[in-house]
């Protein structure tokens, strides 16, 4: 049975989210009022993942949160709004040691909630097997890199080192990543120089009002520039290209260059953006040999089948290892497939990134 602390002041969330894991079968469900009950709760409930709102009167979800992965670290899963105050407010919580989130259903509550069921409770059961020591330290290193920077960008001394020998003219380096996402791509993007020469595109799975957020925040934390693609964007070295959420990001030409577009989602995939149509429509406008995948933390198998493809057909695939991954999902499917050339922790993906090229 997983142990599971169900955190927020609204007695009909409480009520609803009880009655779904009660349902759902294999939870073992406790209930707090309040940031600060939750917190007195934690020693007799022993909870193996714990639902935690951000918007409470007293202790918020944030404060909560902070103290939870201080006196007792554990697998947390915010509840957040879909506006762009719930995003800003949910990648904070990322960056303390949150391993999910939940989007709250935008109408009647009672009426909308069983759109989000379903992923709501594969959410929370993936979210009890986190890997929480590598996502606190994960954590500390983004406060630490966020505390440091006196600049709009990073100093030089956070570049690493030129790359050692002459690149193909034109290539890409294609990321996927789910849950535990977002301070991957810091510890990835902020580990590469701002002249490394082929674009990165990044399909993440987020809400279209978490991307935009994601972007701007990631701009602020690596040398490389950072954007979201909300329209078609030739690419360019130096640059990070993150995928709008809830549409898909696919690789296109426009007059000759290589473009990134944002489409409506394919109801052939089940995550979004798509890492499989992301990796799929760069084989169709670049040569295998130069497309370089990276799969990263994340639930499912997105990107497997399309990354184990582009190894076949020449192409580099990059895996996080099952060490550092704080849901080992993803790329697990990779390895298993046999489609990784490179399987790495996280602290080492950059590095092996860049060894790529010297190859």
């Amino acid at each position: 049975m997983i142990k599971l602390l169900v955190v927020d002041d609204s007695p009909l969330m409480r009520r609803l989210l009880v009655d779904i894991f009660t349902e759902a079968g294999g939870f073992e469900v406790a209930v707090a009022r309040s940031g600060a009950e939750a917190l007195d709760l934690l020693d007799e409930v022993a909870p193996d993942v714990i639902t935690l709102d951000i918007h409470m009167p007293g202790m918020d979800g944030l404060a909560c949160l902070d103290q939870i992965m201080v006196t007792r670290p554990c697998p947390v899963v915010m509840v957040s709004a879909l506006t762009a105050e719930g995003a800003d407010e949910t990648l904070e919580a990322i960056e303390l040691g949150a391993v999910d989130f939940i989007a709250k259903p935008r109408g009647a509550l009672s009426l909308e909630i069983d759109s989000v069921v379903p992923a709501l409770v594969e959410k929370v059961r993936s979210a009890a097997g986190a890997r929480i020591s590598r996502t606190t330290r994960l954590r500390e290193r983004v406060r630490a890199r966020a505390a440091g920077a006196a600049e709009p960008k990073p100093a030089a001394s956070r570049r690493t080192a030129p790359l050692a020998a002459p690149l193909p003219p034109e290539g890409l380096v294609l990321v996927g990543c789910s849950t535990g996402g977002p301070p991957a791509l810091d510890a990835l993007l902020g580990n590469l120089p701002e002249d490394f020469p082929w674009p990165i595109l990044v399909a993440q799975h987020m809400p279209a009002s978490f991307t935009g957020p994601l972007a701007r925040r990631l701009d602020k934390l690596c040398a490389l520039s950072v954007q979201e693609v909300t329209g078609t964007t030739v690419l360019a070295p130096g640059n990070v290209y993150i995928g709008r959420g809830d549409a898909d990001l696919v690789v296109t030409r426009r007059a000759g260059a290589l473009a990134a577009a944002a489409t409506p989602s394919s109801g052939e995939h089940f995550w979004h953006p798509s890492v499989d149509r992301l990796v799929a429509s760069a084989m169709k406008s670049v040569a295998p040999e130069r497309l370089v995948g990276v799969l990263m933390t994340g639930m499912g198998n997105d990107g497997a089948g399309a990354m184990t493809e582009l190894k076949a057909l020449g192409g580099m695939t990059l895996a996080e290892s099952a060490d550092s991954a704080v849901i080992w999902g993803m790329p697990g499917a990779l390895v298993a497939a046999g489609g990784a050339t490179i399987v790495a922790p996280l602290d080492r993906l950059a590095a092996e990134l860049l060894a790529c090229f010297a190859r």
